[in-house]
């Protein structure tokens, strides 16, 4: 009889879902990328993951005391999450204070660590966690071929531009990003400087783009709600690519087109 609590056997299935579902759209190829979902509440999850440590957190983070968090392992592919979680997956519990944490793995563990991003992760956990009552907050990072390419120009580099470019293809699009989607230049992966610029970023976006690196997503509820934000950016830049190799053609929907479905739907935006 599986002993695995019902809330960790459905947050496991979901993080399987979504890191299969960012390899089949190349978006995680090899071991590229990461998920976290940190869950306020008590989570047992000894059954799956018996073996502990206490380790230092990589940043401080007082306000998630007693939080769980489930996280990638360093060098894992996200497609194997699905089939193997255990094996790719580790358990933190935030100790008092935010300065250290148990880490709880499985007999099968296939690292030694938590992913390199971590630091971005918990970072913007504790953020958005200790500014509203969530018991659920989540994160995606993945490399996404069309808008990871896109960011390599320099002109979608800008904020601005790269709104009214990418939200113009469906109507859609607009209803997911009425913030837009943030852009910050290329960072040192894993460095302080990255985690300092994405907290700030995801406090007015919900996806934020790596330049020349890849995105970040968060979400509240459902880890789920993060793959369909990168989904629907992802198609966005598909558009504006093939777009730009028939020579820029089409203009997509107008700014008046949009500003029209906004006011239908009353959706507050100020990129169109």
């Amino acid at each position: 009889m599986d002993s695995t609590p019902l809330e960790l056997n459905h947050l496991l299935h979901q993080l399987g879902q979504v890191g299969k579902r960012l390899a089949d759209i190349g978006a995680a190829e090899g071991a590229a990328g990461n998920l976290s979902v940190c869950y306020r509440e008590h989570l047992d999850v000894t059954a799956c993951f018996p073996i502990m440590q206490v380790i230092e957190l990589p940043v401080p983070a007082p306000d998630l005391t007693g939080a769980t968090l489930l996280v990638s392992g360093s060098g894992r592919r996200l497609r194997d999450l699905l089939d193997a979680p255990q094996a790719n997956l580790a358990c933190l519990v935030v100790e008092p204070g935010g300065q250290t944490g148990r880490m709880f793995t499985s007999v099968d563990c296939q690292f030694k660590r938590v992913t390199s991003e971590f630091n971005s992760h918990l970072a913007v956990h504790h953020d958005q966690m200790r500014a509203r009552d969530l018991k659920l907050h989540t994160i995606v990072h993945a490399q996404p071929l069309h808008l990871t390419f896109l960011s390599h120009l320099a002109e979608y580099r800008d904020e601005q531009y790269l709104n009214r470019h990418l939200l113009r293809w469906q109507p859609e699009t607009i209803f997911n990003f009425p913030e837009g989607i943030g852009v910050l230049p290329f960072l040192l992966p894993g460095s302080s400087q990255l985690t300092v610029e994405s907290v700030l970023a995801l406090r007015d976006h919900r996806m934020v783009i790596w330049s020349q690196h890849g995105v970040i997503a968060r979400a509240d509820h459902s880890i789920l709600h993060a793959l369909d934000l990168i989904e629907y950016a992802e198609t966005a830049a598909h558009y504006e690519y093939l777009n730009l190799t028939a020579g820029a053609r089409s203009e997509g929907l107008s700014p008046e087109n949009i500003r029209e479905i906004s006011k239908s739907w009353n959706i507050r935006q100020n990129i169109f």
